[in-house]
């Protein structure tokens, strides 16, 4: 592993993604992701008393259905990393509490998974793990609760807002040298499936425009993006033309198209190669999403059940995937506090 430039790492074995998946709810289910999730609860409560037990549910859920589509146990992961939106990550906690795994707790708002995905492929490069699992959720209930209203206030949500993904997704990644036990069930129909590996890191910087609105997410995480995304391609001396897809974590339709001016104003040009995880997971025209999804388990959702699959199947070889997060709490908002972002890349190959 060596640093190229300022903020980039390089990770020279390639640590691959052995299994992954996710979990979503009866929302998701209904968008144009709806058939690839591996499990969706009609039910979002999950059959749990409260709406943060059922968002701890869901990170169980997507952790055990990671490890049986491995073929692996609990005793084939030596770190898990994981993280969520609640107030101390209680949804990570208390979901992951069974698995008896050494655990390490993240925070980067919305661009958690890329946090632990990061963290789970740094560890495996460094010798330190053989496997590592990267695991996040989010569940709209809760975080309404958390960060705006409970839903019996009946607000009415702005133009801007976003809606937060009930579900989670899970990753195991894994050392080259590492045989995966079990290839079928982690890509089924898929023949000769490539490895998706992991080339390079860059941990994002903390950005602050001033935006203080809660309910336009988009606009104070786009910034974060456009830094972020900027800084790995001088950092690799590469440009946008030579990725077949830039994903980024949640921005929406208000924050995508503000990244893509920010960008275009220092002359980089994203827009033809450019998506983002809120515009995929649900359907804008049909579900009343407002501007998109967000929320920690919109990206890990959509990389889990898409990005990854396809780049296994070839249809992408070469992805930057670029989670977004707004690093705010509800004292910060009360407060009158702007919304400092991140933004973190993890760059992708298809071997």
């Amino acid at each position: 592993m060596k640093r190229i430039g300022n903020y980039t790492l390089e990770l020279e074995n390639h640590p691959y993604l052995e299994a992954f998946g996710a979990v979503g709810g009866k929302k998701e289910k209904e968008g144009p992701l709806g058939e690839y999730f591996d499990k969706c609860f009609i039910d979002t409560t999950l059959g749990q008393d409260t709406w943060e037990q059922s968002e701890s549910k869901l990170q169980t859920e997507a952790s055990q259905l990671v490890l049986e589509k491995g073929s692996l146990t609990q005793n084939d992961i030596q770190y898990v990393f994981s993280g969520d939106l609640l107030n101390q990550c209680i949804s990570s906690t208390f979901g992951l509490r069974t698995l008896n795994i050494p655990f390490l707790g993240q925070f980067g708002a919305c661009s958690t998974m890329g946090q632990a995905l990061a963290m789970a492929s740094i560890f495996v490069e460094s010798g330190a793990a053989d496997r590592a699992m990267a695991v996040t959720s989010s569940h709209f209930c809760s975080a309404e609760r958390q960060f705006r209203f409970p839903l019996e206030y009946g607000g009415q949500r702005t133009p801007t807002a976003q809606w937060t993904v009930t579900g989670a997704g899970a990753v195991i990644v894994a050392g080259q040298d590492v045989p995966s036990k079990q290839m079928t069930t982690v890509y089924p129909g898929v023949t000769k499936p490539k490895r998706v590996t992991v080339s390079h890191i860059t941990v994002g910087r903390i950005t602050d425009l001033g935006v203080k609105d809660a309910n336009n997410m988009g606009a104070a995480m786009a910034p974060a993006a456009a830094q972020t995304i900027a800084d790995y391609l001088e950092d690799t001396n590469t440009s946008p033309q030579d990725y077949d897809l830039i994903l980024t974590g949640d921005l929406g339709q208000v924050g995508s198209e503000l990244l893509e001016k920010l960008l275009r104003e220092n002359g980089i040009f994203i827009g033809e190669n450019h998506n983002d995880c809120g515009l995929l997971i649900y359907d804008r025209q049909k579900q009343d999403v407002h501007a998109g999804g967000s929320g920690c388990g919109c990206a890990a959702s959509v990389s889990c059940i898409k990005l990854f699959p396809e780049m296994a199947e070839g249809l992408y070889h070469n992805v930057l995937f670029v989670p977004t997060g707004a690093l705010m709490s509800p004292t910060s908002s009360q407060q009158g506090a702007s919304i400092p972002s991140i933004a973190h890349l993890v760059h992708l190959t298809a071997e």
